[in-house]
Formats: structure tokens, sequence, C-alpha cells
């Protein structure tokens, strides 16, 4: 069992935003890395068994509360966000869990069904009272890279797959090189569907519409020059990525685009051969 420890370290290990560690020396896990490892299997949560055991969780979402953030660098400090965004999501599930909602708009048990999820309930982040989407919409964007809307698991089937390891400074570009290019392998993200001469592509790029054409819109091949700027946006994020004949279905150039419906089903491991 690893000692008890309070204070400012605390915080710095239970978000995982801590600076490097020498060459050589082993990061311990942190207690939001032990729950992530534990009970996220693949994007999906075993919410039922966090909610029943959640004395270490709560000791997370009290440690965010208080933390300093003012002082870190901005790779720390990102990293700190994306996990806080993450932990209120799983805290806003598991409060209301199981989630069995009336609204017909969206399925029963999705988080959409809690009122005010990321419009209106506030959290107490880094000594602010923040919404979720006051997390998105305001904080996010100050470090102008896109990836990170796809680092945010939402509680949602359609959403970015929520990893099984906390965000790290020292390990966070190899983490969001490993998000950007899940995109292209996730039906969830992108489907290149050369039988209905279609490219469709998650919401999210709509949503965060402005960050992800100012970063990679001008990225794109030539080839699209004719293309809208969210579109040019959309094959320089997952065209390196994409398989050869998919590659190949884009450089023809006759399909059109269209946003998939986001999926809003609780990513819940419950009930699929999990706990």
């Amino acid at each position: 069992m690893v000692a008890s420890i309070r204070g400012p370290v605390a915080v710095l290990l239970v978000l995982a935003a801590g600076t490097a560690w020498a060459q050589n020396e082993v990061r311990p896990p942190s207690p939001l890395e032990d729950i992530l490892d534990l009970y996220v299997r693949d994007g999906f949560v075993y919410y039922r068994a966090l909610k029943l055991e959640r004395g270490k969780f709560d000791g997370v979402v009290r440690s965010i509360a208080t933390a300093s953030v003012d002082r870190m660098s901005r790779d720390e400090r990102l990293a700190f966000w994306l996990n806080a965004y993450n932990i209120v999501v799983l805290r806003t599930v598991i409060d209301r869990y199981p989630v069995d909602g009336k609204s017909p708009s969206y399925p029963a048990n999705s988080i959409r069904q809690i009122p005010g999820a990321f419009e209106s309930v506030k959290h107490e982040v880094a000594g602010r009272s923040l919404t979720l989407d006051e997390i998105e919409s305001t904080i996010l964007p100050e470090f102008h890279d896109p990836r990170v809307y796809f680092a945010l698991g939402r509680g949602a089937v359609g959403g970015g797959r929520l990893r099984s390891e906390a965000f790290t400074a020292d390990r966070l570009e190899a983490q969001l090189t490993e998000v950007a290019a899940e995109c292209a392998r996730r039906l969830e993200c992108v489907q290149v569907d050369r039988a209905a001469n279609q490219v469709l592509a998650s919401a999210i790029f709509s949503w965060r519409e402005p960050e992800f054409t100012a970063a990679y819109a001008s990225a794109a091949s030539a080839r699209f020059s004719a293309r809208s700027a969210i579109e040019r946006a959309i094959f320089a994020f997952v065209e390196p990525k994409l398989f050869a004949q998919e590659q190949e279905f884009l450089a023809r150039g006759a399909f059109d685009v269209r946003f998939l419906d986001f999926d809003w089903s609780l990513n819940d491991l419950t009930g699929r051969g999990g706990r």
C-alpha cells in the first residue's frame, strides 16, 4: 500500500501532472491512474462498481477542487484540465447511477438525462466554480490543440475513448498523438463509406469547428482546396492514419461529407461482460 500523502504534493500525484521523473526512475501510479486502470476498459466504465467502491475516487474529486494550477507548466495545466473534466464526468454519472431518464431526445441511460449535466451544474475545480461546458469552451481553447476534444470521455459512446490512464505532463504529447490516431480507427469518429460515396465524421468536429479549422485546414492536401474549411481540417486530421484504400477513395474526391449523429448512450461496461 502507498502511504497517504496530503497537501500540494498529493494534488500533483492525483492529477498525474507533475514534472517529468528522472531518467530510469519509475513513476508511481497516482490514485487517479489506479481508478482508471481498475474501472475503465477500452473507453467503457464499470460505473456500478465505481459507485459502490468510490472512497478513493471521492478523494480525487476533493483534490482537484483545491488544486493550484497557476504555476504549473503548460503541459501540466493541460493534463490537469483533461483529467479534471473526465473526473467530473465520472462523478456526474455515478452520483445518479443507474441513469434511467424519460426524455425521448436521448437514450434512457444517457448522461444527457441528468438535468444540466453539462450546461448548468457547477463543480469546484482549481478553486473555481465551473460547468463541464465552461471547461470545454473557455479553458481548453486556450491551449490551441483541438486533439483535446477527442480526449474528453463525455460519458458517452460517441465521445473520445476514455483512457485507462491519466494524462501526464511528461507523456502528454504522445498521449494526444495516440488520441488523434485513434480517430481514424473508430467508427464513432470517422467512417469512409465507399459504397455510399460518403465520408461521415464525428459531430465533435462541427461543435469545435473554429478550433479545428484554425489548426488543420491549411495543412490539408491541395486536392481538397475546393472543400469547406472544416472538411479540409477533417481530412488533414484523419487522412494520414487511414488505410491505403480509404486514402485512395479520398484522392478521387467525388464524395459527400456529413456529420454523424452523436451517440449519447452511456459508455457503461456493466452488463457488457463486466461486473
